[in-house]
């Protein structure tokens, strides 16, 4: 296990997360010793930025909230414009664990985009119906799209190499679902190699999940749109985007 982790950004994104953001940053701070934590205030109604900074994180507020799509395309900004080595996205809501960073890291000497799994033989996370179902639809797919067998596409826990760091500053997609779905798509499309880390999830600190049984269909429905969309967008618009 490496000692010191400078060069590692580790962007959080939150909203209104004030309950767990200050102690999802210690304990970044403790177990990866020379690792930077931004803070990505997307926009909250709530203390998240005052208690972020109280832990040690750099923060940056967004004017609004744009979504996990739109605060982590600026930390990856964040971190091409400074010349960080790589980007891992933690959530801001204590489920990610910061000692499974390494693992992450490690996979990257042989891979861009490192992949925390909740569904490969790690934890006890389990989801079921229909969003048990779009998570095999998606995986299935986009294992085939990446070349790789990928279990859990829809994790937010992921390291970033250099490539995938200068392709998501500039392209890293805002919308609904984009931030996991179409930001793999993008990055197989560019010729990045994908991987993923067996991790186990923990429970929430606080707050209430985002989807809740009875949304399961709706998100179900969602969840296959934006797949759809993902992959007939021409890959030209990408490139275009980055050109302007």
């Amino acid at each position: 296990m490496r000692a010191d982790f400078s060069g590692i950004l580790i962007v959080v994104p939150a909203w209104n997360e004030e309950e767990s953001v200050g102690a999802v940053v210690r304990d970044v701070r403790h177990t990866l010793p020379g690792a930077t934590c931004l803070v990505v205030d997307d926009g909250s109604t709530d203390s998240t930025s005052l208690r972020a900074k109280e832990a040690g994180a750099r923060v940056v507020r967004l004017p609004f909230n744009l979504g996990v799509g739109g605060a982590m395309r600026l930390g990856f900004k964040f971190a091409r414009d400074a010349g960080f080595d790589a980007v891992v996205q933690i959530d801001a809501d204590g489920q990610h664990n910061p000692a499974d960073v390494p693992a992450l890291l490690d996979a990257l000497r042989t891979s861009d985009i490192a992949i925390g799994a909740r569904f490969a033989g790690v934890g006890e996370y389990a989801a079921r119906g229909p969003r048990r179902w779009a998570m095999r639809l998606l995986s299935s797919v986009l294992s085939r799209v990446a070349r790789t067998k990928l279990t859990d596409t829809t994790s937010g826990f992921r390291a970033c190499g250099p490539k995938a760091m200068a392709i998501f500053a500039e392209n890293y997609p805002a919308e609904y679902l984009g931030d996991t779905i179409e930001a793999l798509v993008i990055a197989a499309r560019e010729g990045c190699v994908l991987t993923q880390v067996p991790v186990a999830m923990n429970p929430r600190m606080a707050g209430t999940p985002s989807h809740n049984p009875a949304k399961a269909a709706v998100y179900l429905a969602r969840v296959v749109l934006s797949l759809v969309f993902a992959l007939v967008k021409p890959t030209s618009s990408y490139r275009e985007a980055a050109a302007t």
